[in-house]
């Protein structure tokens, strides 16, 4: 009786112990994913706070500094396209952890750097890390969860991390920018790489790889059209739209986008599926991530340097400052995908793109009198309502109905329009300030002390900044309402295994 008994225990202990292991392992990288998710969505803005100190310390430019935050964007956002792909071929856990690392060794040696090269070359490295890395991590959560309320459920979760995670990149580079260094925005990064890779190594499982090749040319073509497109506006916005070189850069960035697409057509693998744009609501979606992108990075640029120039705050209590914002952003994340399957995605985002065309309205309204409260706080508070309500359903559009064996592919596409339109958008805003700030009227400046015409000059250049980012947002609310559709009921992706 006792041998039947431990035959019997001996069957069925795999049986009742297998899911709880597995459902374990899920967890954990479901933990390891949005850790990594956030680790390179922060580092956009962890570096916001800390640039007076390295335009000081390193011998930035004004012009130049944006360049700290560009190099990031303008590789992370070119070379998506390719990681996608190559997580596809070679393996998305192999990528995955690749691209930790090259992120990780990036960021001690931009931590380390003694020039503004040296430091613009380390963001650069960052966002090719980055580059490898996210498509794999977005594609791993896709294929781990089927379509519907858990997949659902756990692209609220990274959501919420990626969008509050701009936020969050504010508060810790302001304590770290006050309380150690700069360096230390970068530096923080490496401790947690070093633990990501571990745990990724132990719990994520390697996805199927297919057989084909790159599209190097299409990558390269991408990187660089896009890279001299925002080079273009940034000269624009240094030197004036008068700048013949600006022009120029215009028309070779239109010239090597348009080689793009035709490299992209002729390719049997291309980095970018065309087929994938022939669904009208991915396509529409793939505008208002653009559109929604712009206007949220210009106004996390514009108004730390607004609450530190004019409102005299030290970085710390600048970080602090967009508390509100960061809770209304995972807070609201967290309720979206509960309201998805009641509303659906196309209402979630005209309600979003709404309560931010209404946040960067109100700010340009500010002045060198402004306060904080409730002037600052509320559209703030409005933003990230509204940024939090427009990520889930704008995902949820792009993701739905993508098989399994191209995840990849449309994550990458979907990371890159977020990355590309806070580069363009960021862009295009400074090219905006610089012209509003060279055409400040002079009545504003007679009487005023020679200390306040630098803080009036600057918040002049705000109101325009405030209006083009409420353009942006209203373009995301148009395109939701007169393109966007409820998308249908698809294939649910392949699964992924998960180690055990």
């Amino acid at each position: 009786m006792s041998s039947m008994s431990s035959s019997q225990s001996l069957v069925e202990r795999p049986v009742t112990r297998t899911p709880r292991v597995v459902e374990r392992s899920r967890t954990i990288a479901l933990a390891v994913i949005l850790t990594v998710q956030l680790m390179l969505v922060l580092d956009v803005t962890v570096v916001n706070i800390a640039l007076p100190q390295m335009q000081e310390m390193l011998h930035f430019s004004q012009s130049n500094l944006s360049w700290v935050l560009n190099a990031y964007l303008l590789t992370f956002g070119g070379l998506l396209l390719l990681g996608g792909r190559m997580g596809d071929l070679f393996g998305r856990k192999r990528l995955f952890i690749g691209g930790v690392m090259l992120f990780t060794l990036a960021s001690l040696s931009g931590g380390l750097a003694t020039s503004a090269g040296w430091l613009v070359a380390a963001r650069a490295a960052q966002g090719i890390g980055a580059a490898l890395a996210a498509p794999s991590a977005l594609a791993l959560l896709m294929t781990s969860f089927p379509e519907g309320p858990q997949r659902n459920r756990a692209l609220g979760y990274f959501t919420a991390v990626s969008s509050a995670g701009g936020s969050i990149g504010l508060i810790l580079g302001g304590m770290l920018t006050a309380w150690v260094s700069w360096r230390w925005a970068l530096f923080v990064n490496v401790p947690i790489g070093i633990v990501v890779v571990l745990l990724a190594s132990r719990f994520i499982g390697e996805t199927a790889r297919q057989r084909g090749r790159l599209d190097l040319a299409g990558a390269v073509a991408s990187t660089l059209g896009m890279g001299t497109l925002v080079y273009a506006f940034i000269r624009a916005g240094s030197n004036g739209w008068n700048d013949s070189g600006a022009w120029w850069a215009i028309a070779l960035a239109v010239a090597i986008l348009g080689a793009f697409a035709v490299i992209e057509m002729r390719h049997a693998q291309p980095i970018m599926p065309l087929h994938l744009l022939a669904d009208r609501n991915r396509v529409s979606a793939f505008i208002s991530v653009l559109f929604t992108v712009a206007a949220m990075f210009g106004s996390f640029f514009f108004l730390t340097q607004f609450l530190q120039r004019v409102l005299g705050y030290s970085p710390v209590v600048t970080g602090l400052a967009f508390l509100p914002m960061t809770l209304s952003i995972f807070a609201v994340s967290r309720i979206a995908p509960r309201l998805i399957p009641r509303l659906g995605p196309q209402r979630i985002l005209i309600g979003g793109a709404s309560l931010i065309v209404l946040a960067t309205l109100w700010l340009t309204q500010i002045s060198i009198s402004t306060p904080y409260a409730p002037a600052i706080i509320v559209p703030m508070i409005l933003l990230g309502a509204g940024v939090g309500s427009s990520f889930l359903p704008l995902s949820v559009i792009v993701l739905s109905g993508v098989p399994g064996r191209e995840a990849g592919a449309a994550s990458g596409m979907l990371q890159t329009m977020q990355q590309v339109g806070g580069a363009l958008g960021l862009s295009i805003l400074v090219t905006a300030f610089g012209t509003a700030t060279r055409a400040t009227p002079a009545r504003l400046l007679v009487g005023a002390a020679p200390a306040l015409r630098a803080e009036i000059v600057f918040t002049h250049g705000l109101t325009s900044v405030f209006v083009l980012a409420a353009v942006f947002a209203l373009l995301s609310l148009v395109n939701g309402v007169l393109v966007l559709r409820a998308p249908s009921r698809s294939e649910p992706a392949t699964q992924v295994v998960l180690s055990e």
